[in-house]
């Protein structure tokens, strides 16, 4: 192993070779909070209301935020069948459970709608972005509907949002922690932008009385007409109608508004109602990004992922359904489809109450965020395509070629180039339409979501038994439990799904066309895979970056935590060790440097400074066990011709409280931590550094703790250790319900009542009584007054309030007359000083005075107590 000096090892072994390590990166090695996780989805889910109440609108008229409602309100349960599948794969989503569910070919139609999803998602997000940049411009601008921006408006609209997927690629291919910290950014403006608006909304109805009406219930699947009357066509020059490839039928004139009478619960009515809510569908886009940035969500995993899946549940229904239906009672009818379809939002703040330039204001801020969280959504659906297209590609379906991480960053860089090519393409080819996106986007997101609960319907037969998280209403009968819950989200997804393909032609036909060519290009590609690599199961492992380090240093592992472990693994079939570590670690304290030696020939300083197969495969189920765990590791290969002196030497220069190994097939654990210690102890020198050494095993847990030891705190374990002090402190007080405290106002005083009124129970009444240099007249009465005023008001700061008395003579004979007087059970007065201000001198008589007289317990301190905290991290040494 690398050393800087190798002058204290025994002398009866071999120098190891002074070669280079390898230090492993993998943005795989990151996680984030449930916040950034909730942000990235909500950037998805929260945008649609900029754009969902005009898509919906133009297909079942003013009846659309009621659909959007019942929708967001569906969406809960759709997260639960998401929440469970995630905690059976940790990277899960559409395409793993399909996979397990119904096999690779199932799959891969599955993924193959899902990606049309993705891909769409980011353009109609961007070019709504773009839609409402000009419609600002034009409101400012006081154009008009017929100005030359508006004529051109899907055009610049396209530019805007190629601008806006370029940016996003470029902040994705830097890593999830980047571009979760601008969705989180983007979250925060979008809160404030939502609450002055909602509020702004609430007062027009409060004040205009005509736009407190509530929109109809009943669907309008009447054909399109614009304003003119003139027919709305598609991008087939065909007229719009709601219902599709059902158009011309008997069911279909059925469902008129001219043929309506009262039937909406017969079976024409009721598959009316599917219809309405398979048109408004669209609203819950964004749950499979939830399945796809799970891998990266913090420890404690699947608490944190069900904080974020509630954390959106809550503000998309808030948000999309009240500006949904704000939109329709405040617009105008004639002015909402025709002007603001686009722009729903941008019109509400042009037509709630107050002067032009209060609502230009408006405006302009919502336009403003509109643009961000827009804009992010096209993030969002950059994550969620690479998600998606490294799940395919770790399946074998596409070469690993797509998978080599970015040389300086660590990501899978490829996949979000071929997203981006595609998102731009998309753009192109609508020419910025967003409607006719829309429309199409609805076949991947309800086609997905199909797929997903099927399987996991399935899975709860395959796979029977006790899961982390099961979707609610099970009935047990006999041995099998019946999952009635998923099976009715299964039932009204499948009914929306057919109504969809039925109705929406645009979205049938151009994502069947799509999704067939991605299935194709699939099939293909995983045909090539199998001829090059034979018939049997494709095993993946993953891509890894290195950098080669002269020698191992806290700088080159990135390591910033005060506390630190070290792991020695060589197996990847024996990684129990590892698990249990991180089982134990509290990521916000400690660093795990996970750490492997590459074994030279004795005497050899030959070393490859490359990854190889078998390193590989270690550091993938490395990888799989730190994103189950939700923490961080940081892998290191190192070159030895001695493995436990290299463990040594790295533990020492990294500044290790902790070295752990697995069990050995040569040695019993005993040898293990004597030959360890024995190369600890030379690398130190006569006065060691605290180590604590364990091996670990299935059943045993040997440990060896040098010069002390090092004790880690454990997930929680300063806080609970800190609290279970101050409980402790606080038990100390027992039986005293009446406190005296003599106080003079001193600096020392001062930190007595700080820590009598941090750790005295709440219940304990408390007198503070000013003692000081025996003096008299009014100017020493009102210095005294003040002196203890401002220790009760000290006392308040804290939460606690408290009585004040003023001394007259020697101190000592007043704090015993006041004890007797007040019947205090305590004293707690300083064991130095004679109460002289500044004078802390001598073991005073008036202490000596309370101690022979006082009627009760006298505490007597010299210095504040305190919680310890934490010790300091070793001085990292390198020899």
């Amino acid at each position: 192993m690398p050393v800087g000096d190798d002058s204290a090892q025994p002398a009866s072994k071999p120098r190891p070779s002074a070669s280079q390590v390898l230090v492993v990166t993998s943005v795989m090695f990151t996680f984030i909070s449930y916040w950034r996780t909730a942000a990235i989805v909500l950037c998805d889910l929260a945008s649609t209301a900029y754009y969902i109440g005009g898509i919906v609108e133009s297909q079942i008229g003013r009846a659309a935020p009621w659909f959007i409602l019942g929708v967001m309100l569906f969406s809960y349960a759709v997260r639960n069948v998401y929440i469970e599948s995630c905690a059976m794969f940790v990277r899960g989503g559409v395409y793993r459970i399909v996979k397990e569910a119904m096999g690779r070919q199932a799959a891969g139609l599955a993924v193959s709608a899902l990606l049309f999803d993705f891909i769409l998602t980011g353009p109609i997000s961007g070019v709504t972005a773009g839609q409402y940049i000009i419609g600002l411009v034009n409101d400012l601008l006081n154009l008009g509907p017929a100005s030359p921006i508006i004529a051109n408006q899907d055009l610049l609209s396209s530019l805007i949002a190629i601008a806006v997927t370029v940016y996003f690629w470029r902040v994705n291919i830097k890593g999830i922690h980047e571009s979760s910290d601008q969705a989180l950014k983007i979250m925060g403006a979008t809160t404030v932008m939502a609450v002055v608006l909602i509020v702004w909304c609430l007062a027009t109805m409060a004040v205009d009385g005509s736009k407190r009406h509530l929109p109809p219930v009943t669907p309008d699947f009447s054909r399109k007409v614009d304003a003119q009357g003139k027919p709305v066509l598609d991008p087939f020059e065909r007229q719009v109608d709601p219902l599709g490839f059902l158009g011309h039928t008997a069911v279909a004139e059925a469902l008129r508004p001219e043929a309506i009478t009262g039937h909406w619960w017969s079976l024409v009515g009721v598959f009316g109602l599917v219809v309405a809510f398979g048109h408004s569908v669209l609203a819950m886009s964004g749950e499979e990004t939830l399945a796809q940035v799970y891998r990266e969500v913090e420890s404690p995993k699947l608490k944190n992922f069900k904080k974020a899946a509630f954390i959106v549940f809550v503000y998309s229904l808030l948000l999309t359904s009240l500006i949904s239906f704000f939109a329709v009672m405040i617009i105008p009818d004639d002015v909402r489809m025709s002007q603001y379809s686009g722009n729903l939002i941008g019109g509400l703040a042009m037509h709630v109450i107050g002067p032009q330039w209060a609502r230009l204001g408006l405006n302009a801020l919502v336009v403003v965020v509109g643009f961000l969280i827009l804009s992010g959504a096209v993030n969002t659906a950059i994550i969620g395509s690479n998600g998606i297209l490294n799940r395919v590609s770790e399946d074998g379906v596409l070469p690993d070629w797509f998978l080599k991480p970015h040389p300086r960053y660590g990501t899978t860089s490829r996949l979000i180039n071929l997203v981006g090519v595609l998102q731009i393409v998309t753009i192109l080819l609508s020419r910025g339409h967003v409607l006719t996106l829309g429309e199409a986007y609805a076949f991947g997101v309800i086609w997905s979501f199909v797929f997903m609960s099927l399987s996991m319907l399935i899975l709860r037969f395959r796979r029977p038994g006790e899961r982390e998280y099961e979707v609610p209403f099970n009935i047990r009968i006999g041995r099998v439990d019946v999952p009635v819950g998923m099976t009715l989200i299964f039932l009204v997804l499948a009914m929306a799904s057919m109504a969809n393909l039925l109705t929406k032609e645009v979205a049938t036909i151009s994502g069947v066309v799509f999704t067939a060519a991605f299935f194709a290009v699939f099939q293909v590609s995983d045909h090539l895979r199998r001829r090059r690599e034979g018939s049997g199961g494709h095993e993946h492992l993953e891509q890894f970056n290195q950098q080669e380090a002269d020698k191992v240093s806290v700088a080159s592992l990135g390591l910033t935590r005060p506390y630190r472990k070290l792991v020695a693994i060589r197996s990847p079939h024996n990684l129990g060790m590892l698990q249990k570590c991180l089982d134990e670690t509290d990521p916000e304290t400690t660093d795990v440097v996970v750490m492997t030696a590459n074994v030279l020939p004795k005497g050899s300083a030959d070393f490859e400074a490359t990854i190889t197969d078998y390193d590989r495969q270690l550091l993938t189920a490395v990888v799989n066990l730190a994103e189950s765990a939700g923490k961080s590791v940081k892998p290191l290969i190192v070159p030895t011709n001695e493995p436990l002196y290299a463990l040594a030497q790295t533990a020492r220069t990294i500044g290790a409280q902790e070295l752990i190994m697995g069990m050995s097939n040569k040695f019993n654990p005993e040898d293990q931590l004597d030959q360890v210690a024995l190369y600890w102890l030379n690398i130190c020198g006569p006065r060691p550094d605290p180590l604590s050494i364990r091996v670990l095993g299935p059943d045993r847990d040997v440990r060896l703790d040098i010069a002390g030891g090092s004790q880690i705190p454990k997930p929680g374990a300063a806080a609970a250790g800190a609290a279970q002090l101050l409980a402790d402190l606080r038990r100390g007080w027992h039986g005293v319900e009446r406190l005296l405290l003599a106080y003079d106002g001193s600096p020392l005083s001062s930190d007595f009542l700080d820590t009598v009124m941090s750790f005295l129970d709440p219940a304990v009444e408390v007198t503070l009584l000013h003692v000081a240099e025996a003096e008299t007249g009014v100017e020493a009465e009102v210095e005294g007054r003040r002196i203890v005023e401002r220790g009760a008001e000290r006392a308040r700061e804290l939460g606690r309030r408290v009585a004040f008395k003023l001394a007259h003579g020697e101190a000592g004979p007043e704090i015993v007359h006041e004890a007797v007087e007040g019947k205090a059970d305590a004293i707690f007065m300083s064991l130095r000083g004679v109460y002289r201000r500044g004078d802390t001198s001598a073991f005073a008589s008036n202490t000596r005075y309370v101690l022979e007289n006082a009627p009760c317990r006298v505490i007597l301190g010299f210095a504040p107590k305190s919680i310890p905290a934490p010790a300091p991290a070793a001085a990292v040494g390198g020899a």
